[in-house]
């Protein structure tokens, strides 16, 4: 995935969903707000209700903070891939 400027991201965000229904909104919402992001499945390493995760460019932090506060549901987390 490319970030912002162009340029092949090194480095992405990972937020958690506890479904794969929430992950597949949660995405078509962010690329209608711009935000590059993509589902893929979660890391081995982490542990999560759901197989899938939307992954992002960690520039876009605050933007996905703010739009996850207005969902009405929670999501498990946002953790970086460096943790995964």
């Amino acid at each position: 995935m490319q970030n912002a400027r162009g340029g092949i991201m090194d480095k992405e965000m990972i937020l958690l969903v506890h479904t794969s229904g929430h992950a597949f909104s949660i995405e078509k919402a962010l690329k209608k707000r711009g935000v590059q992001c993509r589902l893929t499945p979660i890391p081995r390493k982490v542990s999560s209700d759901c197989g899938i995760c939307v992954r992002f460019d960690p520039q876009e932090l605050q933007t996905v903070q703010s739009f996850i506060q207005t969902l009405p549901f929670e999501i498990q987390g946002i953790i970086s891939d460096n943790e995964a």
